[in-house]
């Protein structure tokens, strides 16, 4: 038979068990640095080329910039990934600059993936989770907007087909409202 006491201890413990599987990476890091607000400026960091050289953040200043976080392993990330691609070679993708960021541990793994998704536009490996932590992306896919100015204008949590019609004005929309400067392409 099992006393009060055991029970209650049983049921603690399972309590705490189901608090850290509920909690995310993020708030188990004390040291992390927390992400860059809305209307403030990214910092500048190289970013780790991964279909092609590295890269400051600071050299796409002077044009928009739609920052997707992804992994090789995520489901949704991979659904949206050619959404991404038509809209950075669509007539509305002119006017801004689409890249990713994989929060991949495996280069290799990230690699294999966007050679097997036939992917163009610049891809960037954040192994040290700078640009994860910067970016807010505290569950992935997250996609970063972000003006001429290297302002963060607007996070969006979750998949999209960001070619149609709705995320275009919804970026459309972000940008404006943001009263960010015009890109030059």
């Amino acid at each position: 038979m099992c006393s009060i006491k055991s029970i209650v201890r049983s049921l603690a413990a399972g309590a705490f068990g189901l608090t850290l599987l509920t909690t995310p990476a993020a708030a188990v890091v004390p040291d992390a640095p927390p992400p860059v607000a809305v209307g403030r400026t990214l910092p500048d960091v190289v970013m780790a080329g991964l279909n092609g050289p590295h890269r400051s953040l600071s050299s796409y200043r002077g044009r928009r910039l739609i920052i997707n976080v992804w992994a090789s392993w995520c489901g949704p990330c991979r659904a949206e990934a050619a959404s991404l691609e038509r809209l950075a070679w669509g007539e509305a993708g002119s006017r801004y600059v689409v890249i990713g960021i994989s929060t991949d541990d495996d280069r290799e793994a990230a690699l294999n993936w966007l050679r097997s998704s036939n992917a163009t536009v610049s891809h960037y490996i954040d192994s040290r989770l700078t640009l994860e932590h910067m970016l807010g992306a505290s569950s992935i896919p997250l996609t970063v907007l972000v003006d001429a100015d290297g302002r963060v204008v607007a996070r969006f949590q979750g998949a999209r087909q960001w070619d149609s019609a709705g995320s275009i004005r919804m970026i459309e929309r972000a940008f404006a409202d943001a009263g960010s400067p015009t890109s030059k392409r």
